[in-house]
């Protein structure tokens, strides 16, 4: 004669009644109990978890065609047997009770097969103990279960990058027109700094390729890197330079020209004309075509207009 099973949940005024089945019959032979027993309990993260992507029976391999919530917690009859004791037999997406190695290996089981997780295995987030849960819920979230939209979901972390958003020159990032995600590989792959190209003059380029070239007579500091004269996320000077000009362009060019020392009354406005060291004080009023220039004449090696 089969025993009638009664469930009494640690849930004040929930009382679950199995129907005379055990969890295991009630659910299935994998141990599993059923969606319908574990929102007896939790009935807020069931709500959460119905808003999600993951609750979507007409996604393959979803959680919600295959084993509901036990898809990512685990199977639930033993948690179910002792009334519902905390962590018995169920995976908790906490730092106190799992590492960021096991809660992405659990995200892992159904999303390895992602395209732009191939390099997920050799990228600096999990490098740095990053887990899919420190951006991605389980339940509930923005676009892709994301905890918060660009920037400040990367913000969150990356706080100095954020003070660079917010300086006087920046690109388009707090305005929306640029995401992080556009010049970056979060989930990892083979460029510098999770960058999405080979190098920073190729990302560069993908929007800004009138100043790729090729030119006549090219400015060096541009083929090397285009990071030798400006900050990619926000700067205090125009068109996001690290330094002011002239400054800048002493960094370099200090030995021939126009000397790089301070002028002075003497050195710019004695005599009948100004001194032509008077120039360098504003570099780009003569030499604006700084990143190369196609002059038919050596004029077009010193890149004035």
């Amino acid at each position: 004669m089969r025993k009638a099973f009664f469930v009494f949940s640690i849930v004040p005024g929930l009382l679950f009644f199995g129907g005379g089945l055990s969890p295991q019959e009630a659910g299935g032979s994998n141990g599993t109990v059923g969606v319908e027993i574990c929102k007896g309990c939790h009935e807020d993260h069931f709500k959460t978890y119905m808003l999600s992507t993951h609750s979507k029976k007409g996604i393959p391999g979803s959680p919600a065609s295959k084993d509901g919530c036990e898809s990512c917690h685990g199977p639930g009859a033993a948690h179910v047997e002792k009334s519902g004791e905390g962590g018995v037999g169920i995976f908790i997406f906490s730092k106190k009770l799992a590492d960021a190695k096991a809660k992405s290996a659990k995200c892992l089981e159904c999303h390895s097969e992602q395209r732009d997780l191939s390099f997920w295995e050799m990228a600096r987030h999990k490098i740095e103990g990053v887990s899919c849960d420190n951006c991605h819920t389980v339940h509930s979230g923005t676009r892709k279960n994301l905890k918060a939209t660009q920037p400040d979901l990367c913000n969150f972390c990356h706080k100095s990058i954020r003070s660079q958003q917010n300086r006087t020159s920046h690109h388009p990032i707090r305005e929306g027109k640029l995401k992080c995600t556009d010049c970056h590989e979060h989930h990892g792959g083979f460029g510098p700094t999770l960058l999405k190209g080979d190098s920073v003059n190729e990302l560069c380029y993908q929007c800004h390729a009138e100043k790729r070239g090729p030119f006549m007579w090219p400015h060096p500091p541009v083929d090397e890197n285009c990071l030798t004269c400006h900050v990619p996320h926000g700067s205090n000077h125009s068109k996001l330079l690290s330094n002011r000009v002239p400054q800048l362009c002493s960094d370099c060019h200090n030995s021939s020209g126009h000397p790089s020392r301070p002028y002075t009354r003497f050195e710019t406005f004695q005599g009948p004309t100004p001194s032509n060291k008077m120039f360098a004080r504003s570099c780009l009023n003569c030499h604006n075509n700084i990143h190369g220039s196609n002059g038919p004449s050596t004029r077009g090696k010193t890149m004035v207009r």
